[in-house]
């Protein structure tokens, strides 16, 4: 909508009438869309490195506007990827936190044991830490630790590509992995890590010696959590 230079001059708002009110109600719509721009770049700004300090451009009617809230949600919202490609994407993304194979088989073994034992629970509720398997009565606590998120000696394979950021990424898990153990330790827990590409049943009568040092001192009784 535009005005006259006659209704312009006399006064903005209270000279121009209904059309200048109307005009008002349009610029104040403008002027808090141009807030919600700049708080949307500001907080997506501090992840890119940019927008964050940069002053909008001035917006010269409704137009305007819309096609600026456009460019900045269009440009923040570009992809900022960790994968080689889109396959690794999705590949990754599809990974369980929980109940994959190799957990699964573990807990087979383990119950197969005549242990009975609580799943993906925190040993401690006030630490967001969570094992795999807890005997709550022993105070033990399993970890299935993937030979790729965790770096294991064995199996771990350095990424071809963004190999920095994998490095990284799998270093912090390793000394969470320690940091985790040394807390549950201090607390009178004991801890036992088995990595995903063990033999569960193997893995599962380590388990159980784990439990009866805890609970029993050795005793053949089985376990019940």
């Amino acid at each position: 909508m535009h005005l006259s230079r006659r209704h312009r001059s006399r006064g903005g708002c209270e000279g121009a009438g209904a059309l200048g009110l109307e005009w008002c109600r349009r610029a104040s719509d403008i002027q808090f869309g141009r807030i919600l721009v700049d708080a949307w770049g500001r907080i997506v700004g501090s992840r890119r490195g940019r927008l964050a300090s940069e002053p909008l451009p001035s917006v010269r009617g409704p137009l305007e506007a819309r096609a600026q809230v456009t460019d900045v949600v269009e440009a923040q919202s570009e992809p900022l990827s960790w994968a080689a490609n889109e396959g690794v994407r999705r590949s990754m993304q599809s990974n369980k936190g929980r109940d994959t194979r190799p957990e699964l088989a573990l807990r087979r073994a383990v119950h197969a044991l005549g242990l009975r034992f609580r799943v993906s629970t925190r040993p401690l509720p006030a630490v967001r830490r969570t094992a795999d398997i807890v005997f709550t009565r022993a105070r033990l606590a399993v970890f299935m630790d993937g030979c790729f998120w965790h770096g294991c000696p064995k199996h771990h394979t350095v990424a071809k590509r963004n190999a920095d950021y994998w490095a990284t990424k799998v270093q912090t898990n390793r000394e969470r992995d320690r940091t985790t153990d040394r807390v549950l330790q201090e607390a009178g827990w004991q801890v036992v890590r088995v990595w995903e590409h063990e033999d569960p049943v193997e893995a599962a009568t380590r388990v159980r010696e784990a439990y009866r040092r805890c609970l029993h001192g050795g005793d053949d009784s089985p376990g019940v959590d």
